[in-house]
């Protein structure tokens, strides 16, 4: 499995590097999506966004099965544990020091998709308000 992720991930960068694919967002439109707020538009709500896409219909069958089950992995591993244990982690420090004030920080790709650092905190009952770019808090 890891060969094959490793030989289409290699594929998929040709593949851009040669320009027979082309990603169908720039790093323009993250940032102006993200600094909007604008978290539920359609580029952040790819779940395999943060990771390569390994499934595609030119794979024979097998070879498909195989892509699924790492895409698979990626995402449950990657991405929906990794934000659990930071919405915990938050939650856990809110609720220890709740006469304080804290912010934190977290990279854009940890609000993409479904499972994210916000919906793991609003699940727990949290209110989360985006501060614009060039709003002061």
């Amino acid at each position: 499995q890891v060969v094959f992720a490793l030989n289409q991930t290699l594929l998929q960068q040709e593949s851009l590097r040669a320009g027979s694919f082309q990603i169908p967002y720039t790093t323009e439109d993250l940032i102006k999506h993200y600094n909007c707020g604008d978290l539920s538009s359609i580029i952040f709500n790819h779940d395999t966004s943060q990771v390569p896409n390994f499934v595609n219909a030119t794979l024979p069958a097998h070879e498909r099965i195989t892509a699924q089950e790492i895409d698979s992995y990626f995402r449950q591993e990657l991405i929906y544990k990794r934000n659990e244990r930071m919405g915990r982690r938050v939650k856990d420090l809110l609720q220890e020091h709740p006469d304080k004030s804290f912010f934190f920080a977290f990279g854009a790709g940890h609000f993409m998709g479904n499972n994210t650092v916000i919906d793991v905190l609003r699940r727990e009952g949290y209110e989360v308000e985006h501060t614009p770019a060039g709003q002061a808090i």
